[in-house]
């Protein structure tokens, strides 16, 4: 599975003013249950998120964060991309803020599709180029198209 296979332009998001971490998985969540087509989940979705942020910030330094939770009652992984106006404190582990989000939401059984889509996505964030790239993105459909260049290079490579 891909990024793309998750990820759709309405999605991924360029210049989001959030001024902390739960104002960014708040709006995280309000994008996710547009997605998933669960009315009221985004209260649910935001207490997930928030949930597995105290079992240890999805930071992973460099300024990227990867929030992810499972969601009981969806039928299918969603992937939303926020490129933030400002970094944010997000207990990275070398203490950068965070300026780039991929939150992930799963089924409540997809541990393998989980565990994959993790590695996919923290595989791009890893990448200097890319990360680069998706901070100069200038708008949702440049972010998104940067998102298909990388999908694009790490597929032929």
């Amino acid at each position: 599975m891909q990024i793309l296979d998750i990820l759709s332009p309405e999605r991924a998001q360029a210049g989001v003013a959030a001024a902390s971490k739960k104002r960014a998985l708040e709006i995280a969540a309000g994008t996710v249950e547009k997605a998933v087509g669960i009315s009221d989940a985004a209260p649910r979705i935001f207490d997930a998120l928030l949930a597995r942020e105290r079992l240890g910030s999805t930071a992973l330094g460099e300024g990227v964060a990867v929030p992810h939770c499972r969601l009981p009652g969806c039928d299918r992984t969603v992937g939303v991309l926020l490129q933030l106006a400002e970094g944010i404190d997000f207990d990275a582990p070398d203490s950068q803020p965070v300026d780039l989000l991929f939150i992930l939401v799963v089924p409540e059984q997809a541990t393998d599709e989980h565990l994959q889509l993790l590695g996919r996505v923290a595989g791009m964030f890893n990448d200097a180029d890319a990360r680069q790239a998706l901070r100069e993105a200038r708008s949702a459909a440049d972010l998104y198209a940067r998102v298909q260049a990388f999908e694009h290079t790490a597929s032929a490579g």
